[in-house]
């Protein structure tokens, strides 16, 4: 007995021999990639193997777990995957592999570089198959591999699906299990990730695992569209102004307040596997753009970049609050706000939505972007604080949005965001009320943290109201835009108010249903049900 017990002692001091080595040898390596900028992504650049437990994700995985996911779209018979890797050391390879599987047997199709910076790489394929499901694996080294399935394009089908989720709030860094049993069992044909995928600001690359890692499976099998907003480039609020430096971090005077190439390197790990770009003529510091289009099945979706055009408020309009963008003086004069050289989407962008409007007439259209065209909550943060207007809406500048929401009618297109913590299906007006298009806000995941509240002040309905809610019908938001609200959920609804929207568009009857499903709500229940004033189907003929 005294016998294997000293040897399993000399066993067990060997291995802490073997481990100290190894780790010694491990934080002798040198990165062959230094990250032009300092301060930000420190948890996966330069020699991040040598950094403490990460807060946010481990990004010490075993090598055979190395590859998180994979993320992808089909447009025009072309497939862009992303691969998204945790991080690597020095001495591993920088190549990932793609594969196909073809009669039951797996074939190599394509080879492709990681970036160290953010740790993805980018497949494209051209003439691709979309008549049929292909299932597709990632492979790195030895034994890492990520499997997945590239779907046919539904185009037979009578009614497309999507899913759109926002706001991924890190006051909550749990598994979003109950997002990922619900959206699965429902079965989308698209997702849709409206922006702040990331709340961790300087530390986008483990942000964006954590977040990849709680989601996959909702994209495993089926594409994906993400579109970064102001947190995943780590400001509180962005207005892009052509992405021009912002001098401080609040981004108010306009511009991107971090490295650009730390802008670039989100912008590559959300959206490289998006079809190509309109117009991909990059802005000021070399930021590149992503607005585009896709097509699944009958609906042709529009993706536009809210903020990277817009101008920041800033010492260009009267300030009527405590901050430049938030107007808490209801005695204000909109229209000294709106003014002149004021821009909110950018020529190039409303070139493209004129443009897109006028393609595939015989498809639905839908417009997916960040956040929405009208100041669509009253209260924000918390019921004492009650804003007229908040600038970071898309409410404002008012000749720019009713200049969108212009070129979106034309389209006879829906509207799809996120980003205001609160859910809406709102329809705006232009010139007079309900001229506009129709709006669907979908909720936060996480809604603990910054909540917001549709609450007009009088506490009274608007005409034309609906006997669901108390507070819907006409209303002039604090900007003096016609609005019409049919559906709330404010955080005293189910789940705090968090959730998910599920769109389903009717391609034979030309019809689009809104659902809105509350965040702990089990939608394979019969008793399922969605939050007060859904679903809403309107009419697009």
């Amino acid at each position: 007995m005294k016998s294997i017990t000293s040897g399993v002692f000399a066993l067990f001091l060997i291995s802490i021999f073997l481990s100290c080595e190894s780790r010694e040898k491990t934080e002798l390596l040198e990165p062959p990639v230094i990250a032009p900028f300092e301060g930000l992504d420190t948890l996966a650049t330069n020699d991040w193997w040598n950094r403490g437990e990460s807060p946010i994700i481990n990004l010490k995985v075993p090598r055979n777990e190395v590859i998180a996911f994979g993320i992808y779209t089909v447009s025009n018979e072309t497939l862009k995957l992303s691969a998204q890797l945790f991080p690597l050391y020095p001495n591993e390879s920088r190549e990932v592999r793609l594969e196909i599987e073809e009669e039951g047997n797996w074939k190599e199709i394509q080879t492709q570089k990681v970036n160290d910076l953010g740790w993805s790489a980018l497949f494209r394929v051209e003439n691709w198959d979309t008549k049929n499901d292909i299932r597709y694996r990632l492979l790195h080294g030895e034994e890492a591999s990520f499997e997945g399935l590239i779907r046919k394009d539904p185009i037979d089908k009578e009614q497309i699906v999507i899913a759109a989720t926002s706001c991924n709030s890190n006051k909550d860094r749990g598994d979003r299990e109950n997002y990922v049993r619900n959206i699965n069992y429902q079965n989308p044909d698209l997702m849709f990730f409206a922006g702040d995928q990331s709340y961790d600001h300087t530390e986008h690359t483990a942000a964006w695992l954590k977040f990849g890692m709680q989601f996959r499976e909702t994209f495993r099998n089926r594409p994906a569209v993400t579109i970064p907003d102001d947190h995943d480039i780590g400001q509180g609020n962005l207005w892009g102004e052509n992405g021009k430096k912002a001098p401080i971090v609040d981004g108010a005077d306009g511009g991107y307040f971090y490295h650009p190439e730390y802008v670039k390197m989100v912008e590559r790990a959300q959206t490289s596997h998006l079809p190509d770009p309109f117009d991909p003529t990059p802005i000021e510091q070399g930021i590149g753009v992503y607005f585009t289009n896709l097509i699944i099945g009958g609906v042709d979706f529009a993706i536009i970049e809210d903020r990277k055009f817009k101008s920041g408020p800033r010492n260009k309009i009267p300030q009527a609050g405590p901050r430049p963008d938030h107007i808490n003086d209801p005695n204000y004069d909109p229209e000294t706000i709106d003014l002149p050289g004021l821009t909110l989407l950018g020529e190039r962008q409303i070139n493209f939505l004129d443009y897109w409007g006028k393609q595939y007439m015989d498809k639905m259209k839908a417009v997916l972007s960040q956040t929405g065209f009208c100041g669509g909550a009253h209260l924000h943060g918390s019921q004492e604080n009650r804003l007229h207007a908040d600038l970071d809406s898309n409410g404002w500048p008012q000749t720019g949005r009713n200049k969108a929401l212009t070129k979106i009618k034309a389209a006879n297109a829906v509207h799809i965001a996120g980003d205001q913590h609160l859910a809406t299906v709102i329809q705006h007006g232009i010139d007079e009320f309900d001229d506009g298009p129709w709006a669907f806000v979908v909720p936060a995941i996480v809604n603990n943290y910054y909540s917001r509240w549709w609450w007009p002040e009088d506490e009274k309905p608007g005409k034309n109201s609906n006997t669901f809610l108390p507070w819907t019908g006409q209303y002039l938001d604090g900007f003096n835009n016609k609005i019409t609200m049919h559906a709330y959920a404010n955080p005293d609804s189910e789940s705090n108010g968090s959730g998910y929207g599920l769109i389903r568009f009717h391609t034979d009857t030309e019809e689009v249903t809104f659902e809105c499903w509350p965040r702990y709500t089990d939608v394979s229940l019969e008793s399922a049900s969605q939050f007060k004033g859904w679903p809403k189907t309107v009419s697009l003929k």
